[in-house]
């Protein structure tokens, strides 16, 4: 059962009763998926402190796509950037367009972007699809262990259910599943941190980072693929 659920910054999240979580931070789920992944994850990639790295271009992976509201967020950032963006979604248990449309996610975006992701998100299930001038996605209907391309990404985005619901998908087979679709130099971002999280993504090569959390966490985690 899904139910729609208003967080504390006035932005919507979806109630999953089946696994006993919301999708989004209680505390805000616009600000959440700004700070997280926007800021944090987006534009750090692209931030002068990382050197003078060209591109005009980037590709994400998400695990966990659940409502898009991430995937909107980058591509309208994308868009008023003119940065090509190439996104793929993971997600095991895809929502309606009706459910999706429920979130009243279209007070934060221009019209023409949501109207195509609605009209569109059935086509991203079956194959990578055109949303804006600037951005093509791809949702895999799929668990992540069953996840396979030949592409690497520069960013991934990891917003899985927290641990005490999903445990399965923070073990270290998942996350060494997820890291190995990172490229040299990509950046890993995720709203948890824990000791097992950190050792695991140190251990598959990576730089890890303590950032600022999103409202009501204090910490979370960001790391940097070196090897």
């Amino acid at each position: 059962m899904l139910e729609i659920v208003k967080t504390a910054d006035g932005s919507n999240t979806i109630y999953n009763a089946e696994v006993g979580e919301n999708y989004h931070s209680k505390h805000g789920a616009l600000q959440e998926s700004r700070h997280v992944f926007l800021n944090s994850g987006l534009k750090y990639f692209f931030s002068p402190t990382r050197g003078d790295l060209e591109r005009a271009r980037i590709s994400i992976l998400e695990v966990g796509f659940g409502t898009g509201l991430n995937f909107l967020l980058s591509a309208e950032h994308c868009d008023e950037k003119g940065i090509e963006l190439n996104y793929t979604g993971i997600e095991a248990y895809p929502l309606s367009p009706e459910m999706i449309s429920q979130t009243g996610y279209e007070q934060y975006l221009q019209p023409q972007t949501w109207n195509s992701f609605i009209e569109k998100y059935p086509d991203c299930l079956k194959a990578e699809t055109g949303i804006t001038a600037q951005c093509k996605l791809q949702i895999a209907h799929c668990k992540l262990l069953d996840f396979r391309s030949e592409k690497q990404y520069n960013l991934i985005y990891f917003d899985a259910f927290a641990a005490m619901y999903q445990p399965e998908m923070w073990d270290e087979t998942a996350i060494a599943h997820t890291i190995k679709f990172l490229k040299p130099g990509g950046v890993f971002v995720t709203y948890a941190i824990t000791g097992n999280l950190k050792r695991a993504v140190k251990a598959l090569g990576c730089k890890v980072e303590k950032a600022p959390g999103a409202p009501g966490k204090r910490e979370m985690l960001r790391a940097v693929k070196t090897l």
